[in-house]
């Protein structure tokens, strides 16, 4: 990977500068791969594992084409020429942040529970991406406020949920409506049904491209187990934030109503933390997640529910407050560190019910876990017990 670099994927450099701004400076693997295909118009879908660039790798190469068609004002240039589907709220308001990161390109974002008639008048605006929920820009498209005559590609962002069975017949319907359109979806998991349904709808072969796994859970996550018994975990994580003084943290709880009473107690300790839990109003939620990815709040606390859709940069530390009944989620847990190439601490607090529990999906992951205790308000390995 050394020596591939963005220019020589044939990205430009007004907006290889933009990236450098942004600090990123050489393209990840999953890039490298698939930037040349979608270049080339070939419709494509990429599995990648969470954390490797898979959200650039098709941006990169479509804004630039966008850009580079932007030339004159014809009506026909102000359609929209990108739609972008996406599962949840967050990860459509994520897509946007990263759109307006490369271009100047007008940009909506369309998605439902927020209000239909401003959607509208944006849309008045004559914006070129269109970001947003195949429900929403179904409706807007039947309503005929959304014009996709002029779409040269559709994204299906994490099309394994987009394909779930909530969401299924919603993206089918999109993804037939932009037949003619180059077609592009990404996940960390595609499935041979994800990819024969994708077929289907679009009516054309779709390439797939499996990237190999970087085993970021293995070589990039140090994973750590710290012992406590139920009545004190709450404590024992205030002494481990002490301890560790993560730069960014987010604290997972399966129990969703734990979210607010370890907030409460850790609060009253006079650590600065914030929780995201079902009740959370969708005004409060975005202006906590807004806190928590600017850094102005480094602690988080979240249900594995409340977290989907969440990606965060820059999380130093993952802290689970109990090991999951299902490895998929310790997996989503543990993958919201060690991102985009970067290290990071993921800790397990639990009693001696859930270390067996943990021993057992230690081996069945293949990862090494690195036991601890606290003393003298560092976490140290436990001393090896004396035999005589």
């Amino acid at each position: 990977m050394s020596d591939i670099t963005f220019e020589s994927l044939g990205i430009q450099e007004t907006i290889v500068s933009r990236l450098q701004e942004a600090g990123i400076t050489s393209p990840t693997a999953v890039q490298a791969q698939a930037i040349p295909v979608i270049f080339e118009g070939t419709s494509v879908a990429f599995q990648s594992e969470t954390g490797t660039g898979k959200t650039f790798a098709y941006l990169l190469p479509l804004l630039q084409q966008l850009e580079n068609d932007m030339t004159g004002d014809s009506q026909q240039k102000k359609d929209a020429k990108l739609i972008i589907a996406a599962p949840t709220h967050e990860l459509a308001s994520q897509i946007k942040t990263q759109v307006q990161m490369i271009t100047t390109a007008k940009t909506a974002l369309l998605i439902g529970g927020a209000p239909l008639k401003r959607q509208i008048e944006t849309l008045k605006e004559k914006p070129q991406i269109v970001i947003g929920s195949a429900s929403r820009l179904l409706e807007l498209y039947h309503l005929k406020k959304l014009k996709l005559d002029g779409v040269h590609a559709l994204v299906l962002d994490e099309v394994d949920r987009l394909l779930a069975p909530e969401l299924r017949d919603d993206t089918a319907s999109l993804v037939k409506l932009l037949g003619k359109a180059q077609l592009i979806a990404n996940s960390a998991t595609i499935t041979k049904k994800t990819a024969a349904i994708l077929a289907e709808s679009h009516g054309s072969a779709v390439e797939t491209l499996f990237l190999p796994p970087e085993d970021v859970l293995k070589k990039r996550i140090t994973h750590i187990a710290v012992f406590a018994e139920q009545r004190n975990k709450i404590d024992t994580l205030r002494k481990i934030l002490s301890a560790e003084k993560p730069a960014k943290a987010l604290i997972f709880t399966s129990r969703v109503d734990q979210v607010a009473n370890i907030t409460v107690k850790l609060k009253y300790h006079n650590v600065e933390c914030a929780g995201l839990h079902a009740k959370t109003d969708k005004q409060e939620r975005k202006a906590t997640i807004d806190r928590f990815r600017s850094g102005k709040c480094q602690i988080l606390i979240t249900s594995d529910l409340t977290s989907r859709g969440l990606d965060i940069p820059d999380i130093t530390h993952v802290i689970q407050m109990d090991v999951p009944s299902n490895d998929d989620f310790f997996v989503h847990r543990a993958g919201r560190t060690a991102r985009a190439g970067k290290t990071g601490v993921n800790i397990v607090i639990g009693d001696a019910y859930e270390m067996r529990k943990f021993a057992s999906l230690e081996k069945r992951l293949g990862i090494t876990v690195y036991p601890r205790i606290l003393y003298k308000g560092k976490l140290t390995s436990p001393e090896p017990i004396e035999t005589e």
